[in-house]
């Protein structure tokens, strides 16, 4: 059996994603004017996407605690991820907005990570859908 095929590879992969959004989102509401000045980002989209980081932070781990996975939800939110990684890009190269080489590096980092855990969790769910198949054919 691969890593990526393992039962736990999922639920681990969405409580990483959980983390991050919940350090993210925390440091962007707790921190909000002095990250502003540092990056050049707007505190009202500091603070917006803290808030939505948070909520997602814990649908992230809901979904993590979920047995079995929810397979769709997960697919769901790796096309989320790709999203705001295309999000980033957009607010870095055609938003206009004042970033400076910090704000630059704190949007280019999220993009890489939710990169990152979208890859993982389309392996995840690559690797597990025949066993998910072969389950639902056990149980008809």
């Amino acid at each position: 059996m691969s890593l990526f095929a393992s039962p736990r590879f999922l639920p681990r992969v969405m409580w990483a994603d959980a983390a991050s959004c919940t350090a993210t989102g925390a440091l962007q509401l707790a921190a909000t004017q002095p990250l502003a000045e540092l990056t050049g980002l707007p505190p009202s989209l500091l603070t917006g996407t803290g808030i939505f980081l948070l909520a997602y932070a814990l649908a992230a781990g809901w979904m993590a605690r979920r047995q079995p996975v929810p397979r769709t939800l997960i697919g769901l939110v790796a096309v989320g991820n790709l999203g705001w990684a295309l999000g980033c890009a957009a607010l870095i190269f055609g938003s206009g907005l004042p970033l400076n080489a910090w704000g630059v590096a704190w949007v280019a980092v999220q993009a890489v990570v939710v990169l990152a855990l979208a890859d993982l969790q389309w392996a995840g769910l690559r690797a597990t859908r025949h066993a998910a198949a072969g389950g639902q054919q056990a149980a008809a």
